[in-house]
C-alpha cells in the first residue's frame, strides 16, 4: 500500500509549521516534507522536532532558499558561489536540527558550460557537506513554464550530474508533475531512473491540484512503484483549490492501489 508525505509549503500553508504538522498527522499522512521554514526568523526548530516527535511523523527534505526576490535558487550562479554555499549550510544546520534528512539544493536561473561547472562545484561541497551527518542531496529538474531560464529542467540532465559527481549521497528528486510537463513517459522514466531517485512527488497535470485528476493517473504510478520496490513515501506537492482538508480524497483512492 502506497504512503503519502505532505508537503507543508502548499498543504496547510497557513498553520505554523508545527500545527500543519499535526494536521497532516491527523489526515493521515505518512511524513511530511517542506519548502524554506528556515526562512522564517520565528522558526522554532525545537518547537517543530517536538511536533514531529508527538506525531511520530519523518521530515522527509527541505530546500535551499531562493536568494533574492526574484530568484529560484544560487547553486548555478557564476560568482554566487559564497552565497550559495552559505544557504547549503544553512539549510543542512536547520534540517539537522529537526531531524530531516535530506536537502534539496536549488540551482537558480541560469545557462551555459559556465553555470553547471559552478553547479557541479557547489553540489560537491553539499554533498560532502551532507555526508558528515548522514544526508542525502537531492535535485530537482523544474518544467520551463513555471520557472523559465531554471539551470536544471531535465532528467537526463540531472542524471548525468548525478554520475559525474559520483556521491552516494546525491540523488535525483523525481517530480511527476514537472517531468510530465517536460518530458513525459513518467512510467518508464521511472524504471530507467530508479537507482538514482531519492525522492517522488505528485500533483495533477497540468494544474499542480491535487493527484486524482489530469494527464497521469496516480493509480498506475502507484501500483508500477509497488512492483518496482518503492516503499517510501510519495511527496504530495500540489495546490489545493480551496481548504486543504477539502482536497484529501486521492488519499483513500491511491491507498486503495
Amino acid at each position: 500500500m502506497a504512503r503519502f508525505s505532505a508537503n507543508l509549503g502548499f498543504l496547510w500553508a497557513e498553520l505554523p509549521l508545527p500545527d500543519a504538522i499535526r494536521a497532516a498527522a491527523r489526515a493521515g499522512f505518512d511524513a511530511v516534507e517542506c519548502h524554506w521554514p528556515h526562512a522564517d526568523p520565528a522558526a522554532d526548530p525545537a518547537a517543530i522536532r517536538a511536533a514531529l516527535a508527538e506525531t511520530g511523523l519523518q521530515m522527509l527534505g527541505l530546500n535551499t532558499l531562493r536568494g533574492n526576490t526574484g530568484e529560484n535558487g544560487l547553486s548555478a550562479l557564476p560568482g554566487r558561489e559564497a552565497e550559495a554555499r552559505a544557504e547549503i549550510d544553512r539549510a543542512l544546520a536547520f534540517a539537522a536540527a529537526i531531524g530531516c534528512r535530506a536537502v534539496h539544493v536549488m540551482a537558480g536561473f541560469a545557462q551555459g558550460a559556465q553555470a553547471e561547472g559552478v553547479f557541479r562545484d557547489n553540489l560537491d561541497y553539499a554533498c560532502r557537506a551532507a555526508a558528515a551527518q548522514g544526508a542525502l542531496v537531492l535535485i530537482e529538474p523544474l518544467n520551463h513554464y513555471d520557472a523559465p531560464g531554471y539551470f536544471l529542467n531535465r532528467s537526463d540532465q540531472a542524471a548525468a550530474l548525478i554520475a559525474q559527481l559520483g556521491h552516494d549521497n546525491l540523488r535525483l528528486m523525481f517530480d511527476c508533475y514537472h517531468l510530465q510537463v517536460m518530458e513525459g513517459d513518467i512510467s518508464r522514466r521511472l524504471q530507467r531512473l530508479l537507482p538514482v531517485i531519492g525522492h517522488v512527488q505528485i500533483a495533477s497535470v497540468p494544474d499542480r491540484g491535487p493527484p486524482d485528476h489530469g494527464e497521469l493517473d496516480y493509480r498506475h504510478i502507484c501500483a508500477l512503484l509497488d512492483q518496482l520496490g518503492w516503499d517510501r513515501p510519495l511527496g504530495a506537492e500540489y495546490r489545493p483549490p480551496g481548504p486543504t482538508g477539502d482536497s484529501l480524497g486521492w488519499l483513500a483512492m491511491l491507498r486503495a492501489v
